[in-house]
């Protein structure tokens, strides 16, 4: 990280309305997320052109009561990229989003989580039938039975540390406390599985903790190593990063706690991403994340066997928050089936931020969606987020003229 992008600036405090009410709500359903990297030239991207309606989609949602204060969108297929945005990337500036703004992507760290797994188990570091009794026996010997599948697809029935009294009251009571990382299933190490394993489906943010711990004891690296080598330079990721400190890196899309008839609170930087790491703590843009969506989702990254193990998906399972149309969970990596087609991504809210990214299976068109505010709090504008989604899928996966499709090399 670049010290000089962060010198002097400690972020603005959250007011103890936030800190109180929504925090402990929001901790429950989604892991708090941060980040720290060096800070980027702007992108000389074209916004001007594109279809109007998909416009006024963000325009509409950034104007909704409550809604976020600024929102960018970025579609790509075969080498053509448009970039739609609304609202301001800083409340008071009028700075629009770019795709070179830095932004918390939340439970979209959970794919890059599986993209380091499963990228071991074509390397034979790790096999989808471990074990955490094998490779992480100083975890509960009731969990010992869940294999690094059932992690991955969230089928495992480890409890979720982040829904912990004990891990709630310390955020509540400081949002910027470092956490050991590596220790955050000690929250809920007393506890036992929840389910058998293999039985059920149940979103965890333990899961993605265990998949991380199970890599680097498979390898002897630190996950974030393993990130790097793995998924970063591979997909040519510059400006992604997993912290463990509650700063941003310059320029982010800045973050707020909104609510109907009130103003946008800035929570940017209101929150350590120790306390989330592999389950939610990564930084990107909407430039990076589109094109590890488009690795990942692929066959960029992962051998054919592998991604046939990645994409068998189990109905039902919803990542969170719900992404567009009908839901089915794979490995790290979910299906969305919309009434214009079917994408495979994950979606991902934290405070300040909620994340879509989606691809086809060729990994050729990709879009992302993000918002500067955890609109699950409010379901009418979850509701609204999802409609718009699902129309910037549909508009992905139609197959008008190249017309209206900006070039970027």
């Amino acid at each position: 990280m670049s010290t000089s992008s962060v010198r002097g600036r400690t972020g603005p405090r959250p007011r103890r309305r936030w800190r109180t009410a929504a925090l402990g709500a929001v901790v429950a359903g989604a892991v708090l997320s941060g980040a720290a990297t060096a800070p980027v030239t702007a992108a000389p991207y074209d916004t001007g052109h594109g279809d109007p309606a998909l416009r006024k989609a963000l325009a509409d949602l950034v104007a909704a009561p409550g809604g976020p204060p600024g929102a960018i969108a970025v579609l790509t297929r075969d080498g053509l990229r448009q970039v739609y945005r609304a609202g301001t990337a800083e409340v008071g500036t009028g700075r629009p989003p770019r795709p070179d703004d830095h932004m918390r992507i939340a439970s979209v760290a959970k794919a890059f989580s599986g993209a380091v797994a499963l990228s071991l188990v074509d390397r034979r570091a790790l096999d989808l039938d471990d074990t955490i009794g094998r490779r992480l026996p100083r975890l509960p010997s009731d969990w010992h039975a869940v294999t690094l599948s059932q992690l991955l697809q969230h089928t495992s029935g480890l409890p979720d540390f982040s829904k912990s009294k004990a891990f709630q009251d310390i955020v509540r009571a400081d949002p910027r406390h470092h956490f050991d990382s590596r220790r955050l299933l000690d929250f809920v190490a007393d506890r036992p599985l929840a389910f058998a394993p293999g039985s059920r489906y149940a979103y965890s943010n333990s899961d993605n903790i265990a998949v991380a711990l199970m890599a680097e004891q498979a390898t002897g690296r630190p996950y974030e190593s393993l990130l790097r080598q793995l998924v970063y330079r591979p997909l040519d990721l510059t400006e992604t990063s997993l912290p463990q400190d509650y700063r941003l890196p310059r320029p982010f899309l800045h973050g707020y706690f909104t609510a109907p008839g009130e103003q946008p609170e800035d929570v940017s930087e209101a929150v350590s991403a120790s306390g989330a790491w592999a389950s939610g703590g990564i930084v990107s843009t909407p430039a990076d994340l589109s094109r590890f969506i488009g690795g990942y989702a692929g066959p960029e990254l992962l051998t054919p066997t592998t991604r046939h193990a990645q994409q068998d998906f189990l109905p039902g399972g919803a990542s969170e928050p719900a992404g567009p149309g009908a839901n089915a969970a794979g490995l790290g990596l979910f299906r969305y089936t919309t009434r214009c087609g079917t994408v495979l991504g994950h979606t991902g809210n934290t405070p300040g931020y909620t994340q879509f990214a989606a691809s086809t299976r060729d990994g050729r068109r990709t879009v992302t969606v993000s918002v500067s505010s955890q609109v699950t709090t409010d379901p009418a504008l979850l509701a609204r987020l999802r409609a718009t989604e699902e129309q910037f899928v549909c508009a992905l996966l139609n197959d008008r003229g190249p017309g209206s499709w900006e070039f970027r090399p």
